[in-house]
């Protein structure tokens, strides 16, 4: 599935203008692709982003969790979501899907990134938003999110209408001596919560 989103995406007080990004769902995982992720995901790391590493990191670093992650895509149940600047895939997310009936209903989204390069676009908040309206469409009720405390990104889904429902006070373990909570952040997706 692709779909071309340009246009304005409210980030809150402030508005980002000619956004144009080309979404794909769940896009044919080439070798080649698989390459892409893995750099997006390094720069992301290696400019301080809270996705899974802390930098510096390398591509084989990276590849000890991206490799799974991908396989767990190709072959589902998890759903890749790509933000094309032209050619270039330079936002992505995952739809974790939580393996368990009692949690069907909602779905966690992971490695949310978009490139270094590209900050200041809006194309953090077309990412988001692209996740919402997918989420609906596939029957979810809910998307999850977590958040390493100490970056400001709480105050990014804040404004996007997720709400913080709970911490793991020192979960994460940045360096030694360097414990940061890990936020839990929700966003209802049922007409009656919006």
């Amino acid at each position: 599935m692709s779909v071309t989103i340009s246009g304005r995406f409210d980030a809150g007080p402030a508005r980002m203008a000619g956004v144009s990004l080309r979404f794909v769902l769940d896009p044919d995982l080439t070798p080649e692709l698989r390459e892409q992720v893995v750099a997006l995901w390094v720069d992301v790391t290696n400019a301080g982003g809270a996705v899974g590493f802390v930098a510096p990191v390398t591509a084989a670093d990276v590849r000890t969790i991206a490799d799974p992650t991908l396989a767990a895509i190709a072959e589902g149940p998890d759903r890749l979501l790509l933000g094309y600047d032209g050619e270039r895939p330079v936002a992505v997310l995952i739809f974790c899907d939580n393996r368990f009936h009692l949690k069907a209903h909602w779905c966690v989204l992971k490695r949310v990134m978009v490139h270094p390069d590209t900050q200041g676009r809006g194309y953090g908040v077309a990412l988001m938003r692209e996740a919402e309206r997918l989420g609906r469409e596939l029957g979810r009720e809910a998307l999850h999110v977590t958040v390493r405390d100490g970056l400001g990104l709480d105050g990014f889904y804040q404004r996007l209408g997720y709400r913080e429902v709970g911490r793991l006070p020192g979960a994460l373990r940045v360096v030694p001596g360097d414990d940061r909570d890990e936020i839990l952040m929700w966003l209802d997706l049922t007409p009656s919560a919006t």
